[in-house]
């Protein structure tokens, strides 16, 4: 029998798309987390968008993110009423998205896109809530999000959930049955995203226990963890948690902010690889490698690269988890006694190597990636990694913004 709870973690959200006649290929953007240290990127997806419709109209690419103003939130806000009044966005109902992701040639991952209820998930550590977090959640992260959601009419979303699905009897069996739905996009993304299909599933109960029967501990139970946009969902539980203090009993049962909409992975799918985050260091001293080399124990090799030295070898903890602890205490610590110097989490070793070489004096340190069969274990012992311990696929692998939903129940602006 499946597991029971209080609260149903999975909820249907209304999902809209762009209407018939949008450039999807312009409309759907990469996770605004990505790119942090490229504007060159940025700069030419704006090109490429050149004021169509577009989900870059409706977010703020964290690498804008410390010269926000409320002008750049209230445009995007904005922008969100704009696309509702004039029906660019189309209502396809409450759904549910079985979605097949082509990164790569002949690399195909699948995903199914949902709501979870936010009550049945906590980021503070220590707690034992059905969705959990991998990654610690750095609180004053939160509050620059949470502006600009604050006011914003939909939900766009990157958040990415992991399931642990060995038999891989959900999403790989609604995949073998995707000719019985209706598909509802087919196109090529843009900035070297791939190929992406959406198909359209309506409300299953069949599916609804088939999630809960992959709970296998009442006393720890564990449904989902969090594998992208670890921030974004805390930000969605914060502000949830701020408008809960206003609702009657009525709206704390249906208010739309009460959801978060979230693609979920089975970690087993083949298409699903992990990789290493790597760590940029801009403004660090002569001393910051010395020490490092000293307060890390040395097991692995990986290697360390500046323009100036090149590539170093550089030894690291066989263990993934403690040699992501050891280092990002190290480089916490190394900030905190040197305001100037300050990190940066960069994608891929070519990027890693080309953030170095047009920043002088910036020190990049190559890391691990973490082993698949780890992660499920580790965070049902209630441990949480160090931010930024893995990524899910390169940075153009990250999920697009293509469905939204609303988040507010005033309507839309005259």
């Amino acid at each position: 029998m499946p597991f029971q709870t209080k609260f149903q973690p999975i909820h249907l959200p209304h999902i809209l798309l762009p209407k018939k006649g949008v450039d999807l290929s312009k409309w759907a953007v990469v996770a605004c987390d990505q790119f942090t240290s490229n504007p060159s990127y940025w700069e030419e997806l704006k090109d490429y968008v050149d004021g169509d419709p577009s989900t870059y109209h409706m977010i703020l690419p964290e690498v804008y993110l410390e010269t926000m103003g409320k002008d750049m939130i209230e445009e995007i806000n904005q922008t969100m009423y704009k696309y509702l009044n004039e029906g660019i966005l189309e209502d396809i109902g409450p759904s549910m998205m079985l979605i097949e992701r082509m990164p790569h040639i002949n690399k195909k991952r699948l995903g199914l896109m949902f709501a979870i209820d936010l009550e049945t998930y906590d980021y503070n550590e220590g707690t034992k809530p059905l969705i959990r977090t991998t990654e610690k959640t750095i609180i004053e992260r939160i509050p620059p999000r949470v502006k600009i959601r604050k006011n914003a009419p939909l939900e766009l979303t990157h958040v990415m959930l992991l399931m642990d699905d060995k038999k891989t009897h959900i999403i790989e069996k609604l995949y073998e049955r995707r000719s019985q739905f209706k598909k509802r996009y087919d196109f090529v993304l843009n900035m070297l995203g791939g190929h992406i299909r959406g198909y359209q599933i309506p409300y299953d109960e069949k599916i609804m226990e088939d999630f809960m029967s992959l709970i296998d501990d009442k006393d720890n139970p564990v449904l989902f963890v969090v594998g992208d946009g670890n921030h974004s969902l805390a930000t969605a539980k914060a502000h949830w948690e701020h408008l809960k203090k206003v609702l009657d009993e009525k709206e704390l049962d249906n208010h739309p902010a009460r959801y978060a909409m979230v693609e979920v992975v089975n970690i087993y799918d083949p298409g699903l690889s992990f990789e290493g985050i790597h760590r940029v260091l801009f403004n660090a001293g002569p001393d910051f490698l010395i020490d490092l080399f000293h307060q890390v124990d040395k097991e692995e090799e990986t290697w360390v690269y500046t323009r100036d030295i090149g590539k170093q070898p550089f030894y690291i903890p066989k263990s993934t988890a403690n040699a992501y602890e050891q280092i990002q205490l190290y480089i916490d610590a190394y900030i905190e006694r040197h305001k100037e110097t300050r990190v940066d989490y960069i994608h891929g070793d070519d990027e890693l190597t080309k953030i170095c070489n047009e920043h002088p004096g910036a020190i990049g340190i190559r890391m691990p990636a973490l082993e698949k069969k780890d992660l499920f274990p580790f965070i049902k012992e209630q441990k949480v990694l160090p931010r930024k311990s893995f990524s899910m696929g390169s940075a153009t692998a990250k999920r697009y913004y293509l469905e939204s939903r609303m988040i507010v129940k005033e309507g839309y602006k005259k």
